[in-house]
């Protein structure tokens, strides 16, 4: 299941209410959790934002188990509709990717248990989606998370400021994402069945292949 899939009830039910999103900065030393909500076009809410720590010295098995534990935890207090992971990309220090694809899997598998839709965003998307740049540093994106959310002061530390950028992105994204893929739908339906994508590939792959 994915947010547009929470969204497409939003747009079909009319809801004003803004949609919750936790979105999750994995890592396992430190692992940014940030709760925003809000509908595009609109002013957003910060719900609350925190880095869930875990001692470098400790065994993985132990650092999972603390974090799974503190990640739902969060996810109960808060009680959000959809979470935001970042994407993990290749890196060429392979111990910091795995360590960031555990905490990452964590954080998807706690919203799997309790039936919450996740989406994963590439570090690129939200940069891009926040400030404009892809290439954006993170005192940028600092910045615009503090001017979004009307904050007296920047957001410490940047893998809190980072997981606010998510859900944040998430909010403006998915809602667009969920108005297109709604959009297509509708429109295809209304085609004649022997005209809709499916079947008009179909009928390509039958030509080709001499049925």
């Amino acid at each position: 299941m994915f947010v547009s899939s929470i969204y497409g009830e939003l747009i079909r039910g009319g809801k004003e209410a803004g949609l919750r999103v936790m979105g999750v900065d994995p890592g396992l030393t430190r692992c940014g959790v940030g709760v925003v909500e809000g509908v595009p076009g609109r002013p957003l809410t910060l719900i609350g934002v925190t880095v869930v720590r875990t001692p470098a010295t400790d065994r993985l098995d132990a650092r999972l188990t603390a974090l799974d534990e503190q990640i739902g935890a969060l996810v109960d207090q808060y009680q959000p509709e959809a979470l935001a992971v970042e994407r993990v990309f290749s890196q060429h220090n392979v111990r910091t990717v795995m360590g960031t694809a555990q905490a990452g899997a964590v954080a998807i598998l706690a919203a799997g248990r309790r039936g919450i839709p996740v989406t994963l965003r590439t570090p690129s998307e939200v940069k891009a989606a926040i400030t404009g740049s892809g290439r954006a540093d993170k005192a940028q994106i600092t910045a615009m998370i503090s001017r979004l959310l009307r904050l007296s002061a920047p957001v410490k530390p940047p893998d809190a400021a980072d997981a606010l950028a998510l859900a944040i992105t998430e909010i403006w994204r998915g809602g667009a994402e969920a108005r297109i893929a709604a959009a297509m739908s509708s429109s295809s339906s209304q085609l004649p069945l022997a005209n809709r994508p499916q079947n008009r590939r179909n009928r390509k792959e039958d030509v080709e292949a001499g049925r």
